[in-house]
């Protein structure tokens, strides 16, 4: 038995707001979004990303449409100070974006937070210092003085080394951490005395940035804290409200949603809900909730599954099948009643009409998912058992994209012949769909070779009948092989590649290991997967990318630039 709750914890009562206004608001328009996932989502993983992969997630970030981004704790470590540097003298910041910095309320770190930034056009320097009681009195013994103190003189240094580099444009942003569980109105007079310290102006306006540090009460309460703010702070019109909700109650979406109608500018959060414990707010969430709200986001998720593979690659991070608009399963209806509805739903849906589908909120096509993944089958249907099948019977492991993608050939072939689909019919099926050599585009041969620290490909392909031998170099055999493809006026976009080795129970002759390559369709039609066998890994992977390269189009594929595998 659990201990009694209300002996153990305490009760966030609500705040005395009788007039609250936010209850009757919409949100009309997007705020401004601020992305944490280089700096609070970084030093929440396993293995933090090394400059590389921050490199990589920094311009797709950008490329999304961020103009803020909290790039790192520059006073933590070098590697995060010289990933600072790099971006400023590599020139990769885009002139409408700004980045953000953190540093702790200690003269040592400020002063090499600002060294960091020496050189940027533009850069918000984020300083932050516990406000609660708790951390008051048990944590940094503390009085409330010497809190306001510690800010105020914190500000003041900020102030004194950000006129000694006026080539940067330096915003201040102040954090009262762990705000939601501080009084109110001793964090109004914290804030307060930050912002006349600066010397806010509408010019130079001040960003109070109010986090639920540990999300310590429900969203209606995070909702008034924050309208209570609004209508209270000083020099409001000098001042913006951001927020940055954690997610320790599971409602980081919904307060973050409610702080905006209570009088939000500004959200910090992860993408797809990164960050320390149970994460920060999800910023994919949240912007495409405002989409389907007819709100444009102001963020380009037009190709979520991009987005979402650069993030896992990151990362190492797993998203879920279930997550928001993203999960691999959000757009699969495996309930009969629900495939139904669907179905008649597309049936009676024209293109000029606001979008109506039963069960889908969303338009799959907006964000970059195909139809084909809607509707599917499972064990109920009496056709789920094919990934089962495939495995135990043939020692083949399908990755959930790829069992989405093949149960549509399942289900297509059962419901033309409406008996039983053996185990058998299913490995035709997928050999007949994934495995034949007889498409346009045909794989005859190839040749690896060293050149330098690149791989190299002599690769032989027939198209339409007529032989190619194609040459070129790559970070890895299937780099170069992409890179192969230029030559034919074929450009390929790798979504993600898997090797795997067969079961024991593998009935596939002397084959012994298979690759799984995922690409891009043309347009917007989403991906698809290639599937190649043989004794060789390589070998294998080189039919893998010629199976997808057949199914995605042959030779007239997408004019997307290629990335490594």
């Amino acid at each position: 038995m659990l201990t009694d709750p209300s002996r153990k914890y305490r009760s966030f009562p609500p705040v005395n707001l009788p007039d609250r206004q936010w209850p009757g608001r919409v949100i009309d328009k997007h705020p401004i979004w601020m992305s944490t996932d280089l700096r609070d989502g970084n030093q929440s993983i396993f293995e933090p990303m090394d400059a590389a992969k921050k490199m990589q997630l920094f311009h797709t970030l950008c490329d999304i449409g961020f103009k803020e981004i909290e790039v790192a704790f520059p006073s933590a470590s070098q590697i995060e100070f010289d990933f600072v540097r790099e971006l400023i003298e590599g020139n990769h910041i885009p002139e409408d974006v700004t980045i953000e910095v953190l540093t702790q309320a200690r003269e040592e770190l400020i002063r090499r937070t600002l060294e960091s930034i020496r050189g940027a056009k533009r850069a918000i320097v984020h300083v932050y210092n516990a406000t609660s009681e708790t951390f008051r009195d048990t944590v940094f013994g503390m009085t409330k003085p010497q809190i306001v103190e510690l800010a105020v003189s914190t500000v003041k240094l900020i102030k004194q080394l950000a006129a000694e580099q006026p080539e940067t444009q330096i915003t201040l942003q102040y954090s009262p951490e762990t705000f939601t569980a501080t009084e109110l109105d001793f964090a109004l007079e914290v804030c307060n005395a930050v912002t006349e310290a600066w010397g806010a102006t509408p010019d130079n306006k001040v960003i109070l940035n109010l986090p639920a540090t540990v999300e310590v009460a429900t969203p209606n309460i995070h909702a008034d804290q924050i309208e209570w703010m609004h209508r209270n702070v000083a020099r409001r019109d000098s001042v913006l409200i951001s927020v940055h909700p954690h997610n320790d109650r599971g409602t980081a979406v919904a307060a973050a949603e409610l702080a905006l109608m209570a009088g939000a500018d500004r959200v910090e959060g992860c993408l797809f809900g990164n960050g320390e414990r149970t994460g920060n707010v999800d910023i994919v969430t949240l912007a495409l909730n405002l989409y389907t709200q007819g709100v444009n986001p102001g963020l380009d998720f037009s190709d979520i599954n991009a987005v979402a593979r650069t993030v896992e690659h990151c990362t190492q991070l797993p998203i879920s099948p279930r997550h928001p608009y993203v999960g691999d399963l959000v757009f699969t209806a495996f309930s009969g009643s629900h495939q139904d509805a669907i179905k008649k739903g597309f049936a009676a849906h024209k293109a000029d009409q606001q979008w109506n589908v039963p069960y889908l909120p969303i338009d799959p096509a907006d964000v970059g998912r195909s139809y084909d993944s809607v509707i599917r089958v499972n064990s109920q249907s009496g056709k789920g058992g094919i990934a089962y099948l495939l495995e135990t019977e043939y020692g083949m492991v399908l990755p959930r994209r790829l069992q989405v993608e093949f149960a549509a050939v399942v289900q297509k072939h059962a419901d033309t012949h409406k008996g039983e689909v053996m185990a058998a019919d299913i490995w035709r099926l997928f050999s007949e769909t994934y495995l034949t050599n007889d498409k346009t585009v045909r794989y005859v041969a190839h040749h690896l070779f060293e050149h330098g620290d690149a791989q190299g490909i002599r690769l032989t392909l027939d198209v339409n009948g007529q032989e190619h031998t194609l040459v070129a170099e790559g970070n890895g055999p299937i780099d170069a092989a992409v890179r192969a493809l230029h030559s034919l006026g074929i450009e390929l976009q790798v979504r993600s590649y898997e090797e795997r080795s067969f079961g024991s129970s593998a009935q596939c002759g002397d084959a012994r290991a298979y690759a799984l390559i995922e690409v891009a369709k043309p347009g917007a039609g989403g991906d698809c997967y290639g599937v190649g066998i043989d004794e060789n890994i390589v070998t294998a992977s080189i039919k893998a990318m010629v199976s997808a390269l057949n199914r995605a189009g042959g030779a007239a594929l997408a004019t997307e630039r290629p990335h490594a595998a």
